[in-house]
């Protein structure tokens, strides 16, 4: 499904850039006063903003999980139990801030239970195995958004609850709904704010995962730098955990 000749992921650690420019410093300006992890409250209710301010997203690790010859779906549910959770991803030019259409958005994450379709065991479980739950992606339409529907992630054995996440451009489809080629221009890691993240863990079906969870501050990967690193904004769709969240982010990449 990839390319050899695609670019060859950016190591962890590389350099965040933000610019703003005329009416975006005030934008600015008010993004770094503000708290980089919402509170509750604000996670659950703050409205999706738009990206005045370009991030180069930071690369993550892609991890042992990634399988090639995924579908191009909206939807990668494949039935599997969960909260919901909306993603609406924009992919921006992370130097002139300009969305990028018709790239394709990639994700991939563990279900309720901690375990990866292909990988199923994993984590101390068992259940069916299709090899395709909770993976796909979709192409981003002309505002550079990737509408993606799935449920909110589990958690596995020494990890926060995350979502991985490839951006890959000039792709061409194929007839049985997957995709080849193309250039991958970003691999990273989706974040949960950790106080909604307790609250879902604490109820079925997540709470039948009988892993301990290891929580935002104590991940190996995230590095507390907010929505640069991945940490999505989380808007509740009703009054309680399970109604779900639509999470939104802007992916600045190099284009």
């Amino acid at each position: 499904m990839t390319d050899a000749s695609k670019a060859t992921p950016t190591p962890i650690g590389r350099r965040t850039v933000l610019i703003a420019t005329g009416a975006t410093a005030a934008t600015l300006a008010v993004a770094a006063a503000a708290p980089e992890a919402p509170t509750a409250e604000a996670a659950d209710t703050a409205p999706v903003a738009a990206a005045a301010v370009c991030t180069l997203t930071k690369e993550m690790t892609e991890g042992p999980y990634y399988l090639d010859g995924q579908y191009v779906r909206s939807d990668i549910t494949e039935g599997k139990t969960g909260f919901p959770l909306k993603l609406a991803l924009t992919v921006v030019d992370d130097d002139t801030c300009a969305v990028i259409p018709n790239a394709l958005v990639e994700i991939w994450h563990a279900d309720v239970l901690g375990e990866y379709s292909g990988f199923v065991g994993n984590n101390g479980h068992n259940e069916p195995d299709s090899g395709t739950f909770l993976r796909g992606g979709v192409l981003t339409n002309s505002s550079g958004v990737a509408n993606i529907t799935t449920v909110y992630p589990g958690w596995y054995r020494g990890r926060c609850v995350h979502i991985h996440v490839k951006v890959h451009t000039n792709v061409t489809l194929t007839s049985d709904g997957s995709f080849t080629g193309g250039q991958e221009l970003h691999t990273g890691q989706l974040f949960f704010n950790e106080t909604i993240t307790a609250r879902v863990g604490a109820l079925s079906p997540y709470s039948a995962n009988t892993v301990t969870r290891t929580t935002l501050a104590q991940d190996s990967i995230y590095d507390d730098g907010g929505a640069a690193s991945g940490l999505l904004t989380l808007t509740a769709l009703g009054s309680s955990p399970s109604a779900g969240y639509a999470g939104t982010l802007t992916l600045g990449v190099e284009n």
